[in-house]
């Protein structure tokens, strides 16, 4: 079994993430799941990854990963680490969006796939910018 994986994240716009790690978790319907080297092939969305004692977070938007037993791919919309996150235009999308869903909420044209994602890129943003202080702090 191999003893790393090769993580890529890429967008049309960058390559976000190219580098070796000891694992990779993904999020499931039922929690995280652990990619580890040698893992059976699958698709899913968004990633944590580890690198000896480090953690990377990434909040990736609209995005699929491809799981081989060498390497994960994810190909995304787009995709942040943690710390290019500002986290204050983060929170500001949020309740933006929070506001929108409220004030559209008996609107019959809200396109609520559109209104749906800008709530979750937001969630995601900020959940991944929450990591990467909390992996920060833990470093200092």
């Amino acid at each position: 079994m191999a003893e790393a994986l090769t993580l890529e994240v890429v967008t049309p716009e960058r390559e976000v993430v190219r580098e070796s790690v000891a694992e990779v978790q993904l999020p499931g319907f039922s929690g995280y799941l652990g990619i580890l080297p040698g893992h059976t092939p699958l698709l899913t969305q968004s990633l944590i990854y580890k690198k000896g004692a480090e953690s990377g977070f990434v909040a990736v938007i609209g995005g699929f990963a491809e799981v081989l037993p060498d390497r994960v791919t994810v190909l995304a919309e787009a995709a942040e680490r943690s710390e290019e996150i500002d986290v204050a235009g983060a929170r500001a999308d949020l309740a933006e969006a929070e506001k929108r869903r409220a004030a559209s909420s008996s609107d019959p044209n809200t396109d609520w796939d559109a209104m749906l994602k800008f709530v979750a890129s937001a969630r995601a943003r900020l959940e991944a910018a929450s990591h990467g202080a909390t992996s920060a702090n833990k470093e200092t």
